[in-house]
């Protein structure tokens, strides 16, 4: 059955995105990284504009957020004081990134960035991951926290402003959930992400904190991050797609449910191993798209 976007101006398969919006609503609940690295990839593989496809698959990743954080809430996976202090430099994050994509879209070439950035993060950080996550694998396959570097563990704790964080056991300099939290907003408005696929490592290996703890915490500012990105979109860019968010949302409520089912079983080093072979695998569809050449260079598509 196909379905009409009125602001994407084309109609796709409904089935197809309402299974779209259950896997990404499951990776959320699962590994806390919101899904968007995929969805987003695959919007745009349907034709539909990459702009539009950012600015919609960020208004999704507020319900699904939203969801998987209150589950894990419940389950005690959240620091609180944490990802608050990680959303105040996420909302700068999210402004610049916002207002750097309006004037993206407004010289054209805002879908050519998008794919760049895409390629660029996704690949880098995928085989950081992937190589890390065979290492801990190797060594100690039941270790779900990491050992900070000495080097690391002085560094941040010369910085000033230093908070104690005591659900994540933590006391580390303000700045550095301000820094990660910035980066994380950048990735929100610019690439359709919630940033987990950036944000949980991060957490883990910057922050030394657990797996599960560092899912919850991350969909818990995912959630306030998207939120305030999609009001800027919806805005500013006038790029949100509503009929689209809709049905991502009725599969992503879904595909939660099944996510915190799942999620106490998939944590730790393996976690982080299938997280990493997603993400290879979404940049390398996205770089033969990008770098090769097409049978066909010139296509009439009726608008």
């Amino acid at each position: 059955m196909q379905i009409y976007l009125p602001i994407a101006e084309m109609s796709v398969p409904l089935e197809l995105i309402l299974g779209l919006g259950t896997v990404v609503g499951f990776l959320s609940a699962v590994f806390g990284i919101g899904g968007g690295f995929l969805a987003t990839p695959f919007l745009i593989f349907l034709g539909i504009p990459p702009s539009i496809a950012v600015a919609t698959q960020a208004n999704q990743l507020v319900s699904a957020s939203l969801t998987s954080s209150l589950g894990h809430w419940r389950r005690g996976n959240v620091d609180i004081k944490l990802g608050a202090s990680m959303f105040l430099g996420s909302a700068a994050g999210s402004l610049i990134g916002v207002l750097l994509f309006g004037f993206l879209k407004h010289i054209g070439q805002i879908d050519t960035v998008i794919n760049l950035l895409y390629v660029g993060v996704l690949g880098s950080i995928g085989v950081m991951m992937f190589l890390e996550s065979l290492r801990t694998l190797r060594h100690s396959p039941t270790a779900d926290a990491r050992p900070l570097p000495k080097w690391w563990l002085e560094f941040i704790n010369k910085l000033p402003a230093q908070r104690v964080f005591p659900k994540s056991k933590l006391q580390i300099s303000l700045f550095v959930p301000l820094s990660i939290g910035f980066l994380g907003g950048l990735m929100v408005s610019l690439m359709g992400i919630g940033g987990g696929f950036f944000l949980v490592p991060a957490m883990i290996y910057l922050l030394g904190m657990s797996t599960l703890l560092a899912v919850g915490t991350s969909l818990f500012q995912i959630f306030l991050t998207t939120a305030l990105t999609t009001l800027l979109h919806a805005t500013a860019t006038s790029s949100v797609d509503l009929v689209l968010a809709v049905l991502l949302i009725l599969g992503g409520i879904v595909g939660v449910k099944l996510g915190l089912r799942a999620s106490p079983y998939i944590r730790g080093a393996k976690a982080r191993l299938v997280l990493s072979v997603m993400l290879i695998l979404v940049c390398l569809h996205l770089a033969q798209k990008l770098f090769l050449m097409p049978p066909d260079l010139y296509m009439i598509q009726e608008r």
